[in-house]
């Protein structure tokens, strides 16, 4: 009876993060500041890689994919988030708020999956080096690739079904996820948490066991080699995705793992931040700066110009 008689929301309201008017705009020239380098830095990966000869290897492949996911992720957040910071009222109309979700749950899992198979590409190359040709061929890397984006796909379209919303709802949050809508939704919520629950275990769970399997197989390699030389530049390949995959994967499971609580709210959201706002900028820092084949490949790109 209570669903027949209810009024399907339009909207949604988002929390943000203070109703200060100083600190809002503080905020708003850092967040700014934080997309543009985003931009600037993903598009500079993805021109790079494709200009530069020298990277058009299997685990540069990869890292274009990983900066065009960084890309679009952080602009189905960020704008918003930077319109809401100038705005007194900050809503969001419900077919943006459900394709804001699709959208990010698509690129998270996507991103989780590159990063697999990023991890897969470098025990490869460091456990199985004369195979590496052979496994790594053009033809596995697209269907890694390809395979990342339908998984994303998969959990996207998983999480935006079987919800309904009545009246005026309040969103805890600067964005619309998927863990706040399920609190808001006036629908049976039991299937939206078994979907929940499942994506977790069989995405994020697995994706986590395969890259932390890949590590411990490569670990072990790198203590066999004799050379301390060898072992150096051995663990040099994997430096600038390990610490991608630690702080996406440690920001993702304080998000979704720990429980929040009243007092933990503003920690909370300053997690999510790491998670959908600063990560996507720190990507190609991260390789840009640890990486010496990019870093000569962007010599010899700015030298030709």
């Amino acid at each position: 009876m209570a669903q027949s008689n209810c009024t399907q929301v339009t909207q949604f309201s988002l929390t943000g993060f203070t109703e200060d008017p100083v600190t809002q705009l503080n905020l708003f020239l850092l967040f700014l500041l934080t997309y543009l380098v985003t931009i600037m830095g993903n598009l500079g990966i993805i021109i790079l890689i494709r200009a530069s000869p020298h990277l058009h290897s299997p685990m540069y492949y990869f890292l274009g994919n990983l900066a065009f996911v960084d890309l679009c992720s952080s602009t189905v957040i960020t704008p918003k988030l930077l319109v809401d910071l100038m705005s007194e009222k900050k809503r969001i109309a419900y077919a943006a708020c459900i394709a804001q979700v699709f959208l990010f749950d698509f690129y998270g899992i996507s991103e989780s999956f590159l990063l697999v198979s990023m991890a897969y590409d470098r025990y490869v190359a460091i456990c199985h080096p004369l195979l590496y040709p052979l496994v790594m061929s053009p033809k596995c890397c697209f269907q890694l690739v390809t395979g990342s984006y339908l998984m994303g796909l998969t959990n996207g379209v998983g999480q935006t079904i079987s919800m309904s919303f009545c009246s005026s709802s309040t969103i805890d949050l600067f964005f619309c996820d998927i863990s706040p809508l399920i609190s808001l939704s006036t629908s049976d919520t039991t299937l939206s948490h078994i979907i929940l629950t499942t994506a977790a275990s069989l995405f994020g769970v697995s994706s986590s066991l395969v890259v932390l399997l890949s590590y411990v197989a490569i670990i072990a390699t790198i203590l066999s080699i004799n050379s301390a030389v060898g072992k150096r530049k051995a663990f040099s390949t994997c430096t600038s995705h390990l610490t991608t995959v630690s702080i996406l994967y440690g920001a993702s499971f304080f998000m979704y793992l720990f429980p929040s609580s009243n007092s933990s709210r503003r920690a909370d959201k300053w997690a999510v931040v790491i998670y959908t706002v600063v990560t996507p900028m720190l990507n190609p820092l991260i390789y840009s700066l640890r990486n010496k084949e990019v870093k000569e490949a962007s010599r010899r790109l700015l030298k030709i110009k």
